[in-house]
């Protein structure tokens, strides 16, 4: 296994970069939670997470981000931009229809025909989640290359970013959540439980040797998988988690390097920038 070359380090809102002169909502729409972000200018003010409601109509959409807005001060008249990744394809329109109609603003909308100045190179390039597009996007901005990006959601995600800062590719696999369920799902003897890391490898009762197992097999997995991407790039590459979970597994990994919780948000920002 390939140890790291760099220090773990923690995530800071203060990079030295040219700032976009707007109050900036971003927003990442996942499978599983929408997360939202408000930036002034160069920094990152608030952030929120709501759960992914396919059902919710764009006004109750609005409803429920005006309400976030007024808990700490921030009307949707001061929101000059919106920037917007989504992987569910249903709430694109929603989400856009909201923009339009309650905020007055035609959203950016990562997908084909947005400059991100990444060049993918997939077989189709449209194929990739336009997450895996910002994350890119923001860890060729604020980190050296190459860079391997683990994202902890639904899916847990690989990206690596060759030296050239060319996006090669990477792998997807099921989500620490998802495990649990379709362990659940299919041992009638196994419960839900709720993921910790574990005071003991070895479980003493079924909930902590699920707690155990969930926990490290996850743990292994992103070592062994990183491990092999190293040697697409000797080695060399810098690894970024990002993600609900990023702190809870990536601290304990041996393979991830810094770990950046608004990753996406970041990546958001850079390419809403690019496309003024």
């Amino acid at each position: 296994m390939c140890e790291p070359v760099f220090p773990r380090q923690s995530y800071h809102l203060d990079f030295p970069t040219e700032q976009v002169d707007t109050m900036l909502l971003v927003m990442d729409v996942g499978n599983t939670n929408i997360e939202l972000g408000v930036y002034d200018k160069r920094h990152l003010k608030h952030h929120w997470r709501l759960h992914t409601n396919r059902n919710m109509t764009e006004d109750e959409y609005a409803v429920n981000i005006k309400n976030l807005f007024r808990e700490v001060g921030v009307s949707a008249s001061q929101i000059d931009g919106v920037a917007i990744a989504s992987v569910v394809p249903p709430l694109k329109h929603v989400l856009e229809k909201m923009c339009h109609k309650h905020f007055d603003i035609r959203p950016l909308m990562i997908g084909p025909g947005v400059k991100t100045g990444l060049n993918i190179k997939y077989e189709n390039p449209r194929e990739v989640g336009a997450d895996r597009i910002v994350n890119a996007v923001a860890a060729i901005q604020l980190y050296r290359t190459p860079t391997i990006i683990v994202d902890f959601g639904t899916a847990t995600t690989f990206c690596l970013v060759d030296h050239k800062g060319d996006y090669l590719g990477g792998m997807i696999a099921p989500g620490i959540g998802v495990s649990i369920e379709a362990l659940v799902n299919h041992a009638a003897q196994l419960t839900r439980i709720e993921l910790v890391k574990p005071e003991h490898i070895l479980g003493k009762s079924t909930v902590k040797a699920m707690q155990s197992g969930v926990f490290y097999g996850c743990v292994g997995q992103v070592d062994g998988i990183v491990s092999r991407l190293q040697h697409e790039v000797n080695g060399e590459a810098k690894v970024v988690a990002t993600g609900g979970l990023a702190e809870l597994i990536g601290s304990e990994t041996e393979m991830i390097h810094t770990i950046n919780p608004f990753l996406t948000f970041e990546g958001l920002y850079f390419v809403y920038k690019r496309n003024q």
